[in-house]
């Protein structure tokens, strides 16, 4: 509380010192537009995680940095403390979340060194060409491995039921991989991909657990099959109103490589019961 009230004291008597500036109305015009764009600043400051108790740090750093615009290297380094801070908070921590569950892992203080180096052009370990093009094939083969080894299985388990599946004389099989089942024939009309469509359905994964259901929901969905995954698009303009059809969804035609939510995990084959209602007309 003192430490808030000496900086409130020096604040003050700083403004009342400065005020004696303000003898023109051009003046006040100036000095009251500084103050009015500071209009929702605060609350920026604090989802930048900026402690507003150290607002007179802030408002030192940003004279200064006004200060500096017009000398070349103040100005360059000025940037460069920008664009740490955005590599820091924003590039950083993703490219160390891909490294996870890897057997490769990012040092911090190496990926800065390797940034510096890249500008500086010192190419003592690497060219920047050479550089990318073994940071991208680490990157793949490293996604590549922690994938296999986190949903190899559902892969493989979602392709061993499309193949046996597929021998059967009721499934009917198509070249993209969809395989359907008619359950109810419709003799309605077959809805275009542009056409909005109601539908009841439900969608299980291959053991069984449902993780969406508008039959429990009690209202049937409208959309276009243009809004939805592939293995729905394709089945939905091939159905005429009125049909029931059971899909079995391989993993390209549905969420592909990076799942859906909690419950559909990446590669996961998918089985869904779909009842065309109507096609609505608007």
């Amino acid at each position: 509380m003192k430490k808030f009230i000496m900086i409130a004291l020096a604040l003050v008597a700083g403004a009342s010192s400065f005020a004696q500036q303000l003898k023109t109305s051009s003046d006040s015009v100036s000095y009251t537009a500084g103050m009015t764009i500071t209009n929702g600043l605060v609350p920026f400051l604090l989802q930048q995680k900026v402690d507003t108790t150290l607002m007179a740090d802030f408002v030192r750093g940003f004279m200064d940095a006004v200060k500096v615009t017009s000398d070349p290297k103040q100005k360059a380094y000025m940037v460069g403390m920008n664009i740490a801070q955005q590599v820091n908070e924003r590039m950083f921590p993703g490219i160390r979340k891909d490294f996870e569950q890897t057997p490769d892992s990012i040092n911090a203080d190496l990926f800065y060194r390797g940034f510096a180096d890249a500008l500086l052009g010192d190419t003592t370990r690497f060219t920047v060409a050479a550089a990318e093009t073994y940071f991208t094939t680490k990157q793949q083969a490293d996604k590549a491995a922690r994938e296999e080894r986190l949903y190899g299985a559902t892969r493989d388990a979602g392709r061993k039921f499309l193949e046996e599946n597929a021998k059967r004389d009721d499934v009917v099989s198509l070249p993209s991989g969809l395989q359907y089942k008619v359950l109810v024939k419709g003799q309605g009309e077959v809805p275009q991909s542009s056409d909005k469509v109601k539908v009841h359905y439900e969608g299980r994964l291959l053991d069984g657990t449902v993780f969406d259901s508008s039959y429990k929901r009690g209202e049937p969905a409208e959309f276009t099959p243009m809004q939805v995954i592939k293995g729905w698009t394709e089945a939905l303009t091939l159905m005429p109103v009125g049909s029931k059809w059971q899909l079995y969804i391989p993993y390209e035609l549905g969420y592909g490589e990076r799942g859906a939510g909690e419950n559909i995990k990446p590669y996961s084959m998918l089985i869904f019961d779909v009842e065309l209602l109507e096609i609505v007309k608007e």
